[in-house]
């Protein structure tokens, strides 16, 4: 969805996320910006149906609007704040998972638009849950494309194709990998593995997207860091992803017993 909010939209980097509320009685939504034009005053997000909450945003109408937008939230990307003889000698490798892509494309076109190589894997279980193909391949070097059933591009995980690459002469000097927890823990593994430093994006761990509500809590290095004011790009090697996918799993009794009244409310008529 392309969402009007020029303030928003003129004040947005590259890692940071905003707030949407679909109504007054919504619950607050953190999602990454996937793209912001300030000329034209919007922001682009991206919504995948999981729950009740991401259901009402994905029910609403061009034309319509959320109760609330509220952004930008989030430190910016790193490399932001880079001086431009630092980011001339950097080569980055961006792994995209799922919905995780969406954020992955803004890093991508503000390092490519400033010269910077990059290169780009979008992984994904089926080749029918790829997005945003042909818009990253347009804003990176190369751009690799990995399916778990091997529907499209290379037939294996993200992980696979990674070392493939680095093996094949691929040569880089920072990775960043945006997805599923679980996807960015074993990627942060294989990236320990070819001495190959990765920053990885904990927005999935997100509530209520201010720090007040502590669900983003997160060891980091040994020390407790808050994912939505602190982060939400860390350093993978210092993440605890244990830690942050048993968090991650805490409201699942609430989501369930929230999307069955959302269903019985659709039932009804809303």
């Amino acid at each position: 969805m392309e969402v009007k909010a020029p303030r928003l939209a003129a004040a947005a980097q590259p890692g940071q996320f905003l707030i949407v509320r679909a109504d007054e009685q919504g619950e607050r939504i953190p999602l990454t910006i996937s793209d912001f034009d300030a000329n034209a005053g919007t922001v682009t997000i991206v919504t995948q149906k999981i729950g009740a909450s991401s259901a009402d945003i994905i029910a609403l109408e061009e034309g319509e609007g959320f109760s609330d937008v509220v952004g930008p939230l989030g430190l910016p990307s790193e490399f932001v704040e880079m001086a431009p003889e630092q980011l001339s000698s950097m080569r980055y490798i961006f792994i995209a998972g799922g919905v995780g892509t969406a954020p992955v494309y803004p890093q991508a076109k503000w390092l490519h638009d400033r010269g910077v190589a990059v290169d780009v894997i979008i992984g994904a279980k089926t080749k029918d849950l790829l997005i945003y193909k042909e818009e990253m391949a347009a804003v990176c070097d190369n751009l690799f494309i990995c399916t778990d059933d091997g529907s499209e591009g290379f037939h294996g995980m993200v992980t696979a194709l990674l070392e493939k690459l680095v093996a094949d002469g691929h040569s880089y000097t920072q990775a960043v990998a945006i997805g599923p927890m679980i996807m960015m823990k074993f990627t942060t593994l294989t990236a320990k593995k070819l001495d190959l430093p990765i920053t990885v994006s904990l927005n999935t761990l997100m509530v209520d997207g201010t720090g007040m509500c502590g669900a983003c809590r997160v060891s980091v290095g040994g020390k407790t860091r808050f994912a939505c004011v602190e982060g939400p790009e860390f350093d993978g090697y210092l993440v605890d992803f244990d830690e942050a996918m048993r968090r991650q799993g805490q409201y699942k009794a609430e989501e369930a017993e929230a999307n069955e009244k959302h269903v019985c409310k659709i039932g009804r008529g809303k």
